[in-house]
């Protein structure tokens, strides 16, 4: 599923136009960047968390060169999700 196919849906089923729709999901993913960008984690009871992780510094290896290169730490960003939205998709329950 594409952006493009939520925001259909999410216009279908509301009614509402799909450049509101487009908006307001734009919207959305940027508030949850800019949280995660600022270290703030974002938790949406229901469905799961936005947070970041810290990566710690750690060797690897240039294989092309054979050499070795330091790795900094560095923060990513991960999705954790709720327990009932594992268990909804592990059990193919329907979430309409």
């Amino acid at each position: 599923m594409t952006k493009a196919d939520i925001v259909a849906e999410i216009a279908a089923e509301t009614g509402l136009e799909r450049q509101e729709v487009l908006r307001t999901v734009e919207t959305f993913m940027t508030s949850i960047k800019s949280s995660l960008a600022k270290s703030e984690n974002v938790y949406l009871r229901g469905f799961g968390s936005f947070i970041v992780k810290e990566r710690a510094e750690k060797t690897g290896r240039n294989i092309s060169k054979n050499t070795t290169i330091i790795i900094p730490a560095h923060n990513i960003p991960s999705f954790k999700p709720a327990k009932t939205f594992v268990e909804e998709v592990k059990n193919n329950v329907s979430v309409k």
